[in-house]
């Protein structure tokens, strides 16, 4: 009997994985998960009943092709049906650009840090990542305009910027476009966009649509409160929906999931005024943090950023020991999500004593 092992790709040597915010440790009393962006609402009843509908149908095969929800997609932005491909997710839907575009010795282009899931499904396409340092925690598009090649195939603009919250602005993102080669595509990730209030940052529905090599990446996971069903959409011109199409996971959208983004959308009003009570928060948040001496860029999603450097895991534990969840990334700094008053407070409480004993 043979004592080989399969063979596997060599990049996953090197492969290190997602890692998702992890859930609060057991400790007395209520704890908070304040570590992967979630809504902190569960579905409207509205949007319930229809989940509960639509399991009574788990027998059955999805419509792979999402028809009623890429339908109301359409009605909602004004956009073609032949301008939007669905996704496992918005970050499925990365995967199938990025399976699209890449050929050996293809370039992804990214701001650093930003989403942490851009390099992994980058070296599982077999893409090389070119890596712009990030400038005062936001994009520096001059710096990422200046890195462009002509290997380079895809660019993402994950806007507002996670796990740092800040954003661009529309004069610098028709600079930075313009510059773009017309065979390289420029997707903007906005998967926070529902928390933006500045009115300088571009609605990327709009921007893309006189610019065929712009797609948008949204999510029903975040403000819509549908993490935990996995639904994203792209809108880009037909080429780009056509491709991204073509290379989703077949049946990779349920049926529930599909069924409960439509209800979202025909409750988005009632939804989105939730949104206003994180946005409240959030400015309350990032407001006394200041105020007690942290510095925190301005934040446009539903998170703060807190540059920590050394101390990120001391802090993420100092957390962790009040019951409280949030992200750290190591050696640079922690991203916390916007909750509940609650556990916005429980936060707060850590990050003044935190200060108190520097």
């Amino acid at each position: 009997m043979s004592t080989q092992t399969p063979r596997f790709r060599p990049v996953l040597d090197q492969f290190a994985p997602y890692m998702p915010g992890k859930p609060p440790a057991a400790t007395a009393g209520r704890n908070f998960k304040l570590s992967s962006n979630e809504s902190p609402f569960g579905p409207l009843p509205s949007v319930v009943e229809v989940i509960a509908a639509a399991a009574g149908d788990i027998n059955r095969y999805p419509d792979n092709g999402a028809s009623e929800l890429t339908e109301a997609i359409a009605s909602r932005y004004n956009v073609p049906a032949s301008h939007i491909a669905v996704g496992c997710g918005s970050v499925g839907v990365v995967q199938q650009l990025l399976e699209a575009v890449v050929d050996p010795g293809a370039e992804v282009l990214y701001a650093w840090r930003s989403f942490e899931a851009y390099p992994y499904l980058a070296d599982l396409a077999g893409a090389r990542s070119v890596q712009v340092p990030i400038l005062d925690e936001a994009h520096d598009l001059e710096a990422m305009a200046a890195a462009v090649t002509g290997s380079t195939r895809l660019v993402f603009i994950c806007v507002p910027n996670n796990p740092t919250g800040t954003v661009v602005h529309t004069v610098d993102l028709v600079r930075f476009v313009d510059q773009v080669p017309g065979d390289c595509l420029v997707v903007l990730d906005e998967a926070y966009v529902q928390y933006v209030r500045d009115p300088d940052v571009p609605d990327g529905i709009e921007f893309y649509r006189d610019r065929p090599n712009v797609a948008v990446l949204r999510t029903f996971s975040k403000a819509y409160g549908l993490a935990g069903l996995r639904v994203g959409f792209l809108i880009g011109h037909e080429p780009v929906a056509a491709a991204a199409r073509k290379t989703m996971l077949t049946f990779s959208v349920n049926a529930v999931a599909q069924a409960a983004a439509v209800a979202s959308l025909a409750a988005e009003g009632e939804l989105l005024d939730r949104v206003e009570l994180v946005v409240a928060e959030r400015d309350r948040v990032r407001s006394d943090l200041l105020a007690m001496g942290w510095s925190v860029p301005p934040t446009e999603a539903n998170f703060v950023w807190l540059r920590l450097g050394d101390d990120t895991v001391k802090f993420a534990d100092a957390c962790g020991s009040a019951g409280i969840s949030i992200r750290p990334f190591p050696g640079e700094g922690a991203r916390v999500s916007i909750g509940e008053k609650e556990a916005n407070d429980a936060f707060l409480e850590v990050a003044a004593a935190w200060v108190a004993s520097r």
